[in-house]
């Protein structure tokens, strides 16, 4: 199985995993073979990156938390901000103060609901041993907003384990992580729905997303004030340059500073209505550019090792100018993993495997998405 860009997959293909509509009704079952109409359904649906089954990989890419759950997650966290955007628009009229007194106490229900799931999220991710992240989600743009938050509080949620913070904590982190674009739903959704660039004056004004949301929050019962903390700060940049405040680092939460690092990623490795994403192994070579500097440097250290930009079965090319495909990870170093060199006239069990931790000199230039020039048996 591999993740391939919509527009890269060859007619023919079988789909690997089942595609979602943005209300959660299966599009397309997995298995289906993948003809151009279909093909462009899929595009149109705002679907831009599939997983295919093909002869150069048969190994399931799994999730680190159960497909089942992530959808009850996903579906928790759109009521929520849906909620929100609809009491907030029919109260625009209303004074303030009581505007505010009535959302917070429409939310304590959805906070009761996002609580629930984030317990068994903790629980089973607690339970997984190897805390490797792999891709795996296929993204609705429709839906990029509540899939984005929920990415967020996995990923910040897998750091803040790395960087051993107790229990007590994990809960206020994936908390605050879950909701810390909650002030959203308080802009226009000409603004927060616009499909390309923003303007100046737009961009200016969805900068106030965080203090909106922070504002929101304080009103709300039973948000913890760390929670509420992350909301305020996600944007906010170890050098001084973020928003609101432009804090320095000793001035922003570590739970913020956990949160910046895993918005950043997913925001990068995610379509947005106006951005294509990028490879995960260009964004984790951005974020050790930044680390020390935007970003905490030992965070962005430990981020990087838990992240898996190259799951088993990615096609790759080398600075050798070879192909080949992603036998294993090595754990702790995901950038090097071990590879099999493709070679013409040989099957895939035949192929030479390379170490990058031992062939120190060759490095990997790209994801490879179409097909190898090289005679595969």
């Amino acid at each position: 199985m591999r993740l391939v860009p919509t527009n890269c997959v060859k007619e023919g293909s079988k789909l690997g995993r089942d595609i979602n509509n943005e209300k959660g009704s299966i599009l397309l079952k997995k298995g289906i073979s993948l003809t151009s109409s279909l093909l462009e359904k899929i595009e149109a649906s705002g679907v831009y990156m599939i997983y295919i089954d093909d002869k150069y990989s048969n190994i399931e890419i799994n999730d680190i938390i159960r497909p089942e759950l992530r959808q009850k997650a996903m579906f928790a966290i759109k009521d929520t901000f849906q909620s929100m955007e609809k009491i907030n628009n029919s109260l625009l009229q209303e004074n303030i103060n009581f505007q505010k007194k009535i959302i917070a106490k429409s939310m304590e229900k959805y906070v009761s609901s996002l609580r629930d799931v984030s317990k068994k999220i903790i629980e089973e991710i607690l339970s997984n041993r190897s805390l490797m992240i792999n891709l795996v989600d296929i993204k609705n743009i429709d839906n990029y907003t509540y899939e984005h938050s929920l990415n967020v509080a996995i990923l910040s949620l897998v750091l803040s384990i790395e960087s051993k913070l107790p229990k007590s904590d994990l809960y206020k982190i994936f908390i605050g992580a879950l909701l810390h674009d909650i002030g959203k739903a308080f802009l226009p959704a000409s603004i927060t729905k616009k499909k390309g660039p923003l303007t100046d004056e737009e961009a200016e004004f969805m900068e106030k997303h965080t203090q909106l949301g922070y504002d929101y929050l304080k009103e709300s019962y039973g948000i913890d004030p760390k929670s509420r903390l992350v909301c305020l700060q996600h944007h906010e940049l170890s050098d001084g340059s973020g928003y609101p405040s432009g804090h320095y680092s000793s001035q922003i939460h570590k739970f913020s500073k956990i949160v910046a690092i895993a918005n950043v990623y997913d925001e990068m490795t995610s379509d947005t209505p106006d951005s294509r994403a990028l490879p995960p192994n260009e964004v984790i070579e951005f974020l050790y550019a930044s680390a020390g500097t935007i970003f905490d440097f030992d965070l962005v250290e430990m981020f990087c090792r838990k992240i898996n930009p190259y799951p088993e079965g990615t096609l790759v090319e080398l600075s050798n100018k070879k192909i080949g495909i992603v036998k294993s990870v090595n754990i702790n170093f995901p950038l090097r993993p071990i590879i099999k060199i493709f070679e013409a006239r040989k099957s895939i069990n035949q192929l030479k495997e390379i170490d990058l931790m031992k062939e120190t000199n060759i490095t990997i230039l790209k994801i490879k998405y179409e097909d190898p020039d090289t005679e595969i048996k």
